[in-house]
């Protein structure tokens, strides 16, 4: 099992073939006609005719932690 170009790891490739055989098994209807029955089979053949898309979402910065309060005497 090659990943496509598309794809930047065999890490993602995997993942994104089991949320859409996840959404398979779960009742939706296939992309593409398959010789298979097995979901995991149906969403491979969809990632290779590009029928399924993917988003990598950015990454957060780091939230600034609070300054702390000055220790400023006003009398």
């Amino acid at each position: 099992m090659e990943p496509t170009k598309e794809f930047d790891s065999k890490y993602r490739y995997i993942l994104v073939a089991a949320r859409r055989a996840r959404q398979l098994q779960g009742g939706a209807s296939a992309l593409v006609p398959s010789a298979s029955q097995k979901a995991c089979r149906i969403a491979r053949d969809e990632i290779k005719a590009g029928k399924v898309q993917y988003v990598v979402p950015e990454a957060e910065a780091p939230a600034q932690p609070p300054a702390a309060p000055s220790e400023s005497s006003e009398e």
